[in-house]
């Protein structure tokens, strides 16, 4: 038990690459939490795939022992989150478990896109906020400037920022005081009946589901039986614990602590974040207010490559559901593709990670459709109906009949965007060609900071990657949705020789369909291989057709045995393949290979 004012519950918020992790390493390294010989770079980045691309995916916790100049030993509980904002839930949930929070800003980059939205996040819970400012060995690092936009900017006063350089391990004493003396412990009362807070649930193939929790009120010990609130189930404690960040088990956890528990469950949906645990003898009056359900914002369909490994897959996504429980699925059949899952994301990261681990960790091959996004559909009064219907559309091989459809909305984003003076032309006409509406544009410290609202539609092909390449790499990028926005939107169908091809068809705006249309059209051509018959690739809104390529029918010489004779004889035999090959065309089945679909989907990665 240990006693309140010695505790410091924190979380490290950052943009993506400005060195959260790396920090975290030191602030473990220096208060012993691991020996040399256990150390490794990003150790709090378990996941291959996040050492790899060098983000955080997942919230890790780590419990660390410091002892102060005033000679006090202090319990650190330190939290690690994303800086993407795909995994902005993530952060909200630490955010939420926490007193205060070290905003890392890069001494080089300055203050970015994402900075701001979890800056934002942790002064919504009243945080104590002390800015740290790393890499400043950089031969770039210019921390005066850097400590003007943190004022300007975020509006924090920054005079008494921390300097420091987490991979030389400058400034980390300084750090470690600065969360000492600045970020306020703790309130609890250890008497009330029990109260703690669902922080995170996964799954562990040895202990069943591992439950993360901030207690606020009462403590937790091994054989208690809790109820969780909001799942209505009950369960008996078999083990305390802390991060170390190597698992240590203790008897109790006390108000204001951060730790886990397992109670032999086995089913992770009974676990739901957000909500609050309590002793079932004792319980507490009212649950905590808990987070707010997430909300997927690009769908797309997941199939197995080998329809051989459908039920693979099905098991693979159960499982990776219970480690991560921001995304979605269900069921879904294409014509094409057979038998797959409709899934959700927070967006396309999201969904590149997702597949990503789907594929090694479950030794999968998997084709992705085009991302969509959710579409309401308003509908006309149908006879027999008291009123319109409106319709929620997430997959566009469902679209109802155009008849049906009085109008169609559309999500739309409010995005702000942070770019150095020289690419803001290409920025601002990338915006324009993305139908993005122009709300604001203002320039702190040499840089220019665009406010835009855009359709999440034309943000979700590969609005971020042109970005990135438009900019060098120095633009961020953060947004939030702002509602639904009635649009001209219509379906686009891809045809091949006149049957539709499901798995292809998209949603676009009518103004852009035509260029879309054309282009996937082009690539299928070069992709599809010839048959004995003509294809024709069509693009089609409802009846009618807006590009076509044709692919031409491999040939075979019917005439090469005629030697000499009369000509009728070769007119004859032409004549005579020209009839066999119509035959084909109208019975004749076209085989699309899988990789003309990978490819075709990958349409908005160039």
């Amino acid at each position: 038990m240990t006693d309140l004012s010695k505790l410091r519950n924190f979380s490290i918020i950052a943009h993506i690459d400005h060195g959260k992790s790396t920090l975290a390493d030191r602030l473990i390294q220096r208060t012993g939490g691991l020996t040399e010989r256990e150390m490794s770079s990003q150790v709090l980045d378990n996941m291959d795939i996040e050492k790899e691309r060098g983000i955080t995916i997942k919230a890790q916790t780590v419990r660390l022992d410091y002892t102060a100049k005033d000679g006090e030993t202090y319990v650190l509980n330190l939290m690690d989150t994303p800086g993407h904002v795909d995994f902005a839930y993530e952060v909200s949930r630490s955010l939420a478990a926490c007193e205060g929070a070290l905003l890392v800003v890069d001494a080089a980059q300055g203050v970015e896109a994402q900075t701001l939205a979890n800056v934002y996040q942790s002064i919504e819970h009243d945080h104590e906020i002390v800015p740290v400012i790393n890499k400043v060995d950089l031969p770039s690092a210019d921390p005066d400037k850097v400590k003007k936009e943190i004022e300007d900017i975020v509006g924090l006063p920054a005079d008494d920022a921390v300097l420091a350089s987490a991979k030389t391990g400058i400034g980390i004493d300084e750090v470690l005081e600065a969360i000492v003396t600045r970020i306020p412990p703790p309130k609890g009362d250890r008497d009330a009946p029990l109260k703690a807070m669902l922080v995170d649930s996964w799954y562990d193939p040895y202990l069943g589901v591992v439950i993360l929790i901030r207690v606020i009120d009462g403590a937790i010990k091994k054989g208690q039986n809790v109820k969780f609130m909001a799942g209505g189930t009950t369960h008996l404690v078999d083990r305390v614990g802390a991060f170390r960040p190597k698992i240590e088990q203790l008897p109790e956890l006390g108000p204001g602590e951060i730790g886990f528990i397992t109670a032999q469950i086995k089913d992770i949906s009974e676990t739901r974040v957000g909500d609050t645990i309590t002793d079932v003898r004792r319980p507490a009056t009212e649950a905590l207010p808990g987070f707010k359900e997430v909300q997927p914002v690009v769908f797309c369909g997941l199939f197995p490559v080998d329809a051989a490994d459908f039920e693979k897959l099905r098991e693979s996504i159960s499982k990776l559901r219970l480690n991560d429980a921001s995304f979605s699925f269900e069921m879904e059949t294409s014509a094409a593709l057979g038998f797959g899952f409709r899934c959700g994301f927070l967006g396309l990261l999201h969904l590149e990670i997702i597949q990503e681990r789907l594929t090694r960790e479950y030794d999968l091959d998997l084709i992705t459709t085009a991302p969509s996004v959710v579409y309401k559909i308003h509908l006309t009064k149908a006879a027999g109906e008291a009123e319109a219907r409106t319709i929620e559309l997430h997959n566009p091989a469902d679209m109802p009949d155009p008849n049906r459809i009085a109008s169609i909305e559309e999500p739309w984003i409010e995005a702000t965007i942070y770019v150095p003076d020289e690419y803001l032309g290409s920025i601002l006409k990338l915006c324009q060609d993305r139908r993005g509406i122009q709300k604001n544009l203002t320039y702190v410290a040499g840089r220019a900071q665009l406010t835009y609202e855009l359709p999440l539609n034309e943000v979700v092909f590969d609005f971020y990657d042109r970005l990135k390449s438009i900019s060098r790499g120095y633009a961020s990028f953060d947004y939030h949705q702002i509602g639904h926005r009635e649009g001209d939107l219509v379906k686009m169908s891809i045809l091949v020789n006149n049957e539709p091809v499901d798995a292809l068809s998209m949603i676009v705006h009518r103004v852009a369909a035509e260029a879309r249309g054309r282009h996937m059209c082009e690539r299928l051509k070069d992709l599809i291989p010839r048959h004995l018959f003509k294809i024709p690739i069509q693009a089609a809104i409802g009846g009618k057709v807006i590009a076509r390529e044709t692919i031409a029918a491999l040939r075979k010489d019917v005439t090469a045995k005629c030697y000499g004779g009369d000509i009728s004889r070769k007119r004859k035999l032409l004549e005579k393949q020209k009839e066999g090959k119509k035959k084909m065309r109208e019975y004749g089945s076209v085989s699309i290979p899988q990789e003309a679909f990978i490819a075709a989907l990958r349409m908005g990665e160039e």
